[in-house]
């Protein structure tokens, strides 16, 4: 199998791992606390791999892509926190379930982007280029995000302590990890290798991830059903729009085809697994943040694959 037919599946495969742990969870309950300790080094281990193809000491290239990259910049952290805003009155009234769908939909993706970018025919060497700096953007302001969406209510979920670990444990020392890896390959041609061969890795340790998350939340993804549907709308909604409003940016800017394509891709996608952890590290009557933001990757991905089979119309309606 090549990486190319690996990805063209992913989707499936993922349901799959979800369906599968969410299978083991019930059969075995008892085991849940085994599975979500498992879930921890999983999560460390899929974000390496990832950053590991963030190509971080890209950064001052990127940077001088000055029209480009305002347009993903102002996309993202300016014009869909707006439109998040708005759909917000359409979410359910539960603390838990709006956490979560603020922390997914806030965040611009930085690993699936680029695969679907390049399966579309965007722009794909400035997709690489934009990951690190949205990367970094959306670490920066997403506390500000919260804070100004939730307010106080924030605090009664965030344990600063528990937080903070989380987020050097999981999420810093990962990314650490994969810039000190990329400076080391940088050093010997010889070495190139070895990001190709962690390119292998993300889809099966994210579906290693989902199955953890299946098996271990099942009580939260009960609890979270009777309001899926609602959620589901709200994905649904913020992908459209997020489609559009990406074609639109890009035809007001006057960006190249390819490069409207990248640019759809960065405002539709977003990093579930990134602010996972997040959710994950929150107190058990906020259960709910983890199941709304892996239920986001699921109608996104849906989502992207409608696009990909929509791509001939799409490469016509871009067409400079």
């Amino acid at each position: 199998m090549t990486r190319d037919t690996l990805e063209r599946r992913q989707v499936w495969i993922y349901v799959a791992a979800i369906a599968a742990g969410m299978a083991v969870g019930m059969g075995l309950p008892q085991a849940a606390p085994l599975f979500e300790a498992l879930l921890w080094p999983s999560l460390a281990a899929l974000l390496f791999v990832t950053f590991t193809q963030v190509p971080l000491v890209a950064l001052p290239a990127a940077l001088r892509d000055g029209r480009f990259m305002a347009a993903v910049l102002i996309g993202n952290f300016i014009v869909l926190p707006l439109f998040v805003a708005g759909l917000l009155f359409m979410v359910p009234d539960d603390p838990g379930v709006r956490l979560g769908v603020l922390l997914v939909l806030l965040v611009p993706c930085t690993d699936w982007f680029i695969t679907f970018t390049h399966q579309a025919g965007g722009d794909t060497r400035r997709a690489i280029a934009v990951t690190p700096v949205v990367l970094i953007v959306q670490m920066a302001l997403l506390p500000l995000y919260l804070w100004l969406f939730m307010g106080d209510g924030l605090g009664e979920a965030v344990s600063t302590s528990r937080m903070v670990t989380v987020f050097l444990l999981v999420i810093a020392v990962p990314l650490l990890a994969a810039y000190a890896t990329e400076r080391w390959v940088a050093r010997d041609a010889g070495r190139a290798a070895l990001t190709g061969r962690l390119a292998w890795w993300p889809i099966p340790l994210l579906s290693l991830v989902l199955f953890f998350v299946g098996a271990s939340q099942v009580e939260a993804v009960e609890g979270a059903l009777p309001l899926a549907g609602d959620v589901s709308a709200v994905f649904v909604l913020f992908f459209v729009a997020a489609v559009l409003i990406g074609f639109g940016a890009g035809r007001l800017v006057g960006l190249p085809a390819a490069q409207v394509r990248t640019l759809v891709f960065s405002f539709a996608t977003r990093n579930s697994f990134v602010v996972l952890p997040l959710a994950l590290a929150l107190p058990a009557e906020w259960a709910a943040a983890a199941v709304v933001i892996v239920l986001q990757s699921v109608v996104e991905l849906l989502g992207v694959l409608v696009l990909l089979w929509l791509l001939p119309s799409i490469r016509k309606a871009v067409r400079s």
